[in-house]
């Protein structure tokens, strides 16, 4: 994540999806879309910026079509708009060039969150179950509740740096989250320490 964001982010919104299987035919719903909500509405640029990106750990076999797979159009990430029926719920074909993405449990996927994606139904015997992170930048306000540190919990034994992507290295004032302050943010002393920052991403000097 870092190689691609950076050092200064954190978790945003983190989701668990079951989808057991498609026994009767359900009514059509075209659920194309790009990850960021009014966001790609109300920030005027092309391509749109990438603002975050997501990585799915699979739980469940995907490894062929059909059982609710990931279904992405490759490239897609420049476009801001794709064909798509005047309502959802007219029968529509999918985006030229689309794609199911196939994974065994355990493999990871990541993926820019402005690239045109939906879910396949799951005509299998599998429920499809999948992990969902999303990573932004921590000026970007987190979806999720943060539960609250108790001593013997499980967050309690968190190093500085997976505290921080949780989004519990929070400055209360608000500027520490901008990257004024590189040396009170965990990712970037470890980056740092092991020579691995890219330079091409320096910290904000105040």
């Amino acid at each position: 994540m870092w190689s691609t964001l950076g050092w200064n982010i954190h978790i945003y919104h983190s989701h668990l999806d079951i989808h057991p299987p498609v026994r009767d035919e359900t009514p059509f719903r075209f659920e194309w879309h790009q990850d960021g909500g009014s966001q790609n509405r109300e920030i005027e640029t092309t391509p749109r910026p990438r603002l975050s990106v997501k990585l799915a750990y699979w739980l469940s076999d995907v490894s062929q079509p059909g059982r609710g797979n990931l279904k992405v159009v490759p490239g897609s990430h420049l476009t801001n708009w794709i064909d798509g029926p005047p309502r959802r719920d007219i029968p529509w074909p999918d985006p030229e060039g689309a794609i199911e993405v196939t994974a065994e449990p355990g493999d990871a996927v990541f993926f820019d969150r402005r690239i045109w994606h939906t879910r396949s139904r799951n005509y299998s015997l599998h429920t499809r179950k999948a992990v969902f992170f999303g990573y932004t930048y921590r000026w970007a306000a987190i979806r999720d509740d943060i539960a609250p540190i108790r001593a013997g919990d499980r967050l309690d034994r968190l190093t500085p740096v997976q505290w921080q992507l949780l989004g519990g290295a929070e400055d209360p004032g608000g500027d520490h989250a901008w990257g004024h302050n590189p040396a009170t943010t965990p990712l970037y002393v470890w980056l740092k320490e092991r020579g691995a920052l890219d330079p091409a991403n320096p910290p904000l000097r105040p």
